[in-house]
């Protein structure tokens, strides 16, 4: 099942990367990625983009139907991020996500873990994975606006054991959008949680941070790691650098197709990173059960 995914890769050592999507072309250029990559991918939508993505149903169907229609082999997990409310969750849960975050970060966390652990109830029942965050990631990202607040270690302790979390993302550093100077991540911190809490780590705000950050974060027990205004730089410089290069330029398909070829190529660096590539067998045979993703 679907749900074995992300504990497998923390066992195995490497992360699975989140990717998330704006519109039709960047799923095109993801699934193409992690085909050519052989890796296990998360296709992330942000609940603050979902009314213009046209809604839960219609966004998590198009991805399926293109996952058909390219013939995608690899593991493809649908992910509502940054969940609004608990009735946002559960109506990603019921359209047919695979996994939902619910974002009580800015909440006490006598409350985050009160409304994290109603999500997690009928998220349950539908064989649905649960995230939850503590602390804050700073940055500007999808309508995402916040100052970095690290994660209190007890507050993260709590939440997974009260609320029975899948996947934690404690706010160690990262933040969304551009980094203004170098990143600045709580390695000893991780280190704590991970030895207090037997669940993956996720790590927001990927893009921006090093190669061996990246590689340290995995060893600390992050095996989601999300990512997205690096795909988005370099999906707006080709589109911009195509327009440039013929000013005459109207053709539709002709302008974005180097634009997602762009989008494919950035993922493809992310999934290496991550360490992801190569990897969907090797689960199936973890598993031993070819219907793991079914």
């Amino acid at each position: 099942m679907k749900n074995n995914i992300i504990r497998l890769a923390k066992e195995l050592g490497f992360a699975i990367p989140q990717m998330n999507v704006n519109g039709l072309i960047w799923i095109e250029g993801v699934l193409k990625a992690a085909e050519n990559q052989q890796s296990p991918i998360i296709i992330g939508t942000t609940d603050k983009n979902i009314e213009y993505l046209g809604g839960y149903e219609f966004i998590l169907n198009t991805i399926k139907n293109k996952v058909q229609a390219m013939k995608i082999t690899v593991p493809v997990i649908v992910h509502l991020d940054h969940g609004l409310s608990v009735e946002n969750c559960k109506a990603a849960v019921d359209a047919g996500y695979d996994s939902v975050m619910f974002d009580g970060s800015q909440l006490p966390i006598e409350e985050n873990i009160k409304q994290t652990k109603k999500v997690v109830e009928y998220a349950q029942l539908h064989d649905v994975l649960v995230e939850g965050e503590v602390g804050a990631v700073g940055g500007e990202e999808d309508g995402l606006i916040g100052q970095v607040k690290y994660a209190d270690i007890d507050e993260c302790v709590a939440l997974v054991k009260e609320a029975k979390l899948d996947t934690l993302a404690p706010a160690l550093g990262s933040v969304h959008g551009k980094y203004q100077g170098e990143p600045n991540l709580g390695f000893e911190e991780m280190t704590i949680i991970r030895n207090q809490v037997d669940i993956a780590l996720v790590l927001h705000g990927a893009s921006g941070i090093s190669n061996n950050d990246i590689q340290r974060a995995i060893k600390l027990g992050h095996a989601k790691i999300n990512f997205n205004t690096e795909i988005n730089i370099s999906w707006s410089k080709q589109l911009r650098d195509t327009l440039d290069e013929n000013k005459e330029l109207f053709n539709p398909q002709k302008i974005l197709k180097p634009s997602i070829q762009a989008i494919e190529l950035t993922a493809e660096k992310i999934i290496k990173m991550c360490g992801s590539n190569h990897q969907s067998k090797t689960l199936f045979k973890k598993n031993g059960d070819e219907k793991l993703w079914s």
